[in-house]
């Protein structure tokens, strides 16, 4: 397997000037227009047949192998950007101001690509191979979309497969593991009301301020006195909003405090949700207020399942050694809206390195200095190249 990255590595300029055509030109979720042309341009050229428009701007391309079999699969990269403004000098930066390619969904592309087009001048395999390149990944859903539009009911598969660059992971060193891998997604706020009043004769206001402090002070106690130790659970506060900077002199009628919640059980986020509110209610009524509550759930937990993070494993350890592949990944607080459909189909995501500086450092994703590494791109073409023929061998089932 090692001399298919070599095959794809001998072929990667052509990707490269294509995963930073993609880089430079970043769209945000459910407007990747460009994007979505220029990805089922591409895979009509080599010969897959096409269809678009599936929540909006995402595109499946379909793959027969040239051996007789029925299983099917889908293969599925994200395609949109994030709000952010790039920070990275780059001879192929953003040109889209306030917008980049800060998750590597770029990459992800270019790699689905890059499998597509090998597996199509290649297609030793039996059965079909559905290649899923989603929009709107990033807080949107457009994974749910695409699941409520009808997605494996008009591409019907046994399975599901998604891939994701990990910044700080070893470049071509996999991770994965089954059951929960990534975590429910949950937005909340909290309004805090009094009459508010004048800043020098505070007894004479009710001051919503006070109860939303105490409130701040004590989030933490959710997690720390109300969940089992042996379980995760995190509420983070990442917005407070308050009076007006030109009136310091104002007690302000209304305050608000909104953050995140990340999960991994269904009764873990019960909990936080239900506790939260019982807080926030009973800090209003001891300092005179109402409060307002509310605790969305955004995107469930992703759970592989143990099948197919064994197959994905050892399609992994073929490129270049089962070592290579850390079949028990720590679970991680992100979320992916990939989640829906794994809620729908068996699946399994794998997380593949890109990459570690000679010092140690590296930039996050969802930050203005992070960049895809293009070293990355045959291996995780490969990487799919591979799956493909595990799930897809001569009978049908496992290549190995």
């Amino acid at each position: 397997m090692q001399r298919l990255i070599e095959a794809l590595s001998a072929r990667a300029d052509d990707l490269v000037a294509l995963r930073h055509d993609i880089h430079r030109h970043p769209e945000m979720g459910f407007e990747e227009r460009r994007t979505a042309a220029l990805v089922a341009a591409r895979l009509r050229d080599w010969g897959l047949a096409v269809q678009e428009g599936l929540a909006g701007t995402g595109v499946i391309g379909t793959l027969k192998g040239r051996r007789p079999g029925q299983r099917a699969i889908a293969l599925r990269a994200d395609m949109d950007a994030l709000p952010i403004q790039e920070a990275t000098d780059l001879p192929y930066a953003s040109a889209n101001p306030g917008v980049m390619h800060a998750c590597g969904h770029d990459g992800h592309t270019t790699m689905l690509l890059g499998a597509a087009r090998h597996l199509a001048e290649n297609p030793d395999f039996a059965g079909t191979v559905h290649f899923i390149f989603q929009p709107a990944e990033e807080g949107l859903g457009g994974g749910r979309r695409m699941v409520e539009e009808g997605l494996f009911e008009r591409f019907p598969v046994d399975a599901v497969f998604g891939l994701h660059n990990e910044p700080g992971l070893a470049l071509g060193r996999f991770g994965i593991r089954p059951g929960p891998m990534l975590a429910n997604v949950d937005t909340w706020s909290v309004t805090f009301r009094g009459t508010g009043g004048h800043g020098a004769v505070p007894h004479r206001a009710t001051d919503p301020t006070q109860p939303m402090a105490a409130f701040i002070g004590s989030l933490q106690s959710v997690i720390g006195r109300n969940l089992p130790a042996r379980e995760t659970g995190v509420l983070s506060v990442g917005h407070v909003a308050a009076g007006d900077a030109r009136a310091p002199n104002v007690i302000p009628a209304e305050v608000r405090v909104s953050g995140t919640g990340r999960s991994f059980q269904p009764e873990v986020r019960g909990i936080m949700g239900r506790r939260l509110r019982e807080l926030a209610e009973a800090l209003a009524i001891a300092h005179g207020c109402t409060a307002e509550i509310e605790y969305r759930h955004d995107y469930p937990a992703l759970v592989n399942t143990p099948e197919e993070v064994a197959l994905a494993a050892r399609a992994a350890g073929a490129l270049a050694g089962a070592e290579t592949v850390d079949a028990d990944y720590p679970p991680i607080t992100a979320g992916e809206d990939f989640a829906y459909m794994l809620q729908e189909r068996p699946g399994a995501f794998m997380l593949v390195g890109n990459g570690v500086a000679e010092d140690g450092s590296f930039h996050h994703v969802h930050t203005p200095k992070f960049d895809f590494n293009d070293a990355l791109i045959p291996i995780g073409a490969a990487y799919w190249v591979s799956l493909v023929a595990h799930a897809l061998g001569a009978a049908g089932g496992d290549g190995a």
